[in-house]
């Protein structure tokens, strides 16, 4: 069975090219909303989450911190098309594990995932 990894982001192409990146080796749960990844968050938890931080409604360390409520045993990759020091170390006080800029690069995201749930391949 393949593990869980729920992306959010609300920008459908982000969502794409991550599901193109990751749906090979994993489930990828998608959230368009910090509201929808709460809601899939609470009802399966899971223990992976990349997601974007600056979003509509529910920006996206508003939406970690709830992640994070309803497990706190979660990685989440705080994702961004923006390098904000303050923003990094507001995401890292609320229990972000990594931080990663927009455009993705393949590799990197893929070793981010390998790193927290297959810690052997690095």
């Amino acid at each position: 069975m393949k593990k869980p990894i729920l992306v959010c982001d609300d920008e459908e192409g982000i969502r794409e090219s991550l599901k193109l990146i990751l749906e090979k080796e994993y489930d990828v749960v998608f959230a368009a909303t910090g509201d929808e990844a709460i809601e899939k968050m609470r009802k399966s938890p899971i223990d992976l989450a990349i997601l974007d931080i600056k979003m509509p409604r529910r920006n996206g360390l508003e939406t970690l911190r709830e992640l994070k409520k309803a497990n706190p045993s979660c990685k989440v990759i705080i994702a961004t098309g923006y390098r904000s020091v303050e923003a990094a170390e507001e995401a890292a006080k609320l229990g972000a594990t990594d931080y990663i800029i927009k455009p993705f690069d393949r590799d990197k995201i893929i070793n981010l995932v390998h790193k927290y749930y297959n810690p052997e391949f690095l």
